[in-house]
């Protein structure tokens, strides 16, 4: 009970710091560094693309070294790497630093949900990961009312301070994991791969299907924005209700909504019903350009930022259990590593993909993003079904593996008592 009291409190503290750097970093950038949104744009796409890789290769680290000492170490250089932002005042500094930024944080993340998986029971990991959804979500809120005023104030003093705050988040969060009991490590077998889920097709079309789904992130951040001032009637007030809204659905409800995954039926199910619900808020989002009438356009806006946080929770609930639940035991922290990706490609290729396709395709954009949402839903469930039958496989083989082994080994003790004979 302690130890999830702990892990619960460093995702709490950790993501205050995110929240806090995720409203004013790009605005500390363009503003105060003077680098150009291009510049921005392009650092952030590399750093996220080089962190989506090295996660997997960080997360193997972390099941042979152990996730806690990992996870500890990469929460200081996260700190470190943050702190290395204030430093940066050219295109190229800033490239480098959002690398190694991205590289801390995937790593970061794949060694957390190594010592997760390692630390709580299996029947209880979806619902412990949606205790920690909404403890982040609550986190975030915090950090940007704090990033806000950094915004309001406007210095270079201000942002500054929020890098701070930012970096000594997770210098705290790490030492918080220092108090949690480790998971021991486990050494590679002989003639294993050093990198298994490279191998496992089954589980990177999983880790693909949840790449797609997670494309909803930048729709709040961004793509709604963008939408309600250039193509709607709706008020631009709407956008900070659509994202509270948002912030407290979850604070709220995504436990309530993660209890009802037991097992990979019920995730893949849950995929399902995703997908479908993140397709239906699509369509109404199309229709909110329709109506000259402010109150009206406001109104089919917030029901769809309502539907869409339901298919977020669901699309949650269901990715972790199969997350968790198709990664070989021992094998948790680069399976997380490969899966956990999404969310880096996610940032790297939401804003520029989402932009185009919505800004620019307008309602036939919605329904080719809703599309594909239903698309990966519905994909989902034959993809686990056949990550079961591979591993149902696997084990089958290595069973009869063993009963081969014993069998030689019976034939050997025998021989060689009889030639013992005289």
């Amino acid at each position: 009970m302690e130890s999830t009291k702990r892990l619960a409190l460093a995702q709490l503290i950790s993501s205050v710091g995110d929240g806090a750097y995720y409203v004013g970093s790009a605005l500390y950038f363009t503003l105060i560094v003077g680098l150009s949104p291009a510049q921005v744009g392009l650092g952030l796409t590399v750093g996220w693309a080089v962190g989506s890789v090295a996660g997997v290769a960080l997360g193997h680290v972390a099941d042979r070294r152990g996730p806690k000492g990992t996870a500890v170490f990469l929460g200081l250089g996260t700190a470190a790497s943050v702190t290395a932002f204030l430093f940066v005042g050219s295109a190229v500094a800033f490239v480098i630093a959002a690398c190694v930024y991205a590289c801390f944080q995937c790593g970061l993340g794949a060694a957390r949900q190594a010592l997760l998986a390692g630390l709580i029971d299996p029947a209880e990991r979806t619902t412990f990961r949606a205790r920690l959804q909404a403890m982040s979500n609550a986190g975030i809120a915090i950090g940007a009312a704090l990033g806000g005023v950094a915004l309001a104030l406007g210095t270079r003093e201000a942002f500054l301070t929020v890098f701070v705050v930012d970096a000594l988040a997770f210098v705290v969060a790490a030492l918080v994991l220092r108090k949690v009991p480790s998971v021991s490590p486990v050494p590679v077998k002989t003639g294993e791969p050093s990198v298994a889920v490279l191998r496992d097709r089954p589980y990177a079309l999983l880790a693909l299907l949840n790449m797609i789904m997670l494309l909803y992130m930048p729709l709040f951040s961004l793509v709604l924005p963008l939408w309600i001032s250039t193509r709607t009637a709706a008020p631009g007030w709407l956008v900070s209700a659509m994202l509270v809204l948002n912030t407290a659905s979850v604070v709220v409800f995504q436990v309530r909504v993660a209890r009802g995954v037991t097992g990979l039926r019920s995730a893949s199910r849950y995929a399902r019903y995703a997908g479908l619900l993140l397709f239906f808020s699509c369509l109404i989002f199309s229709f909110s350009a329709m109506s000259s009438s402010a109150w009206t356009a406001a109104l089919v806006l917030l029901a769809g930022a309502a539907l869409q946080v339901v298919g977020e929770m669901a699309q949650a609930a269901g990715s972790w259990e199969i997350g968790f639940g198709l990664a070989p035991e021992g094998k948790q922290g680069q399976y997380q590593g490969l899966f956990g990706a999404g969310t880096a490609v996610a940032r790297m290729l939401g804003p520029v993909l989402l932009t185009g396709l919505i800004l620019v395709g307008g309602a036939l954009g919605w329904v080719v993003l809703g599309g594909l949402f239903l698309l990966a839903g519905t994909l989902t469930t034959p993809a686990v079904r056949w990550a079961e039958r591979t591993r149902s496989l696997r084990r089958e083989l290595e069973d009869g593996g063993a009963a081969a082994h014993a069998e030689e080994f019976d034939r050997e003790v025998v021989v060689g008592q009889l030639a013992a004979r005289p």
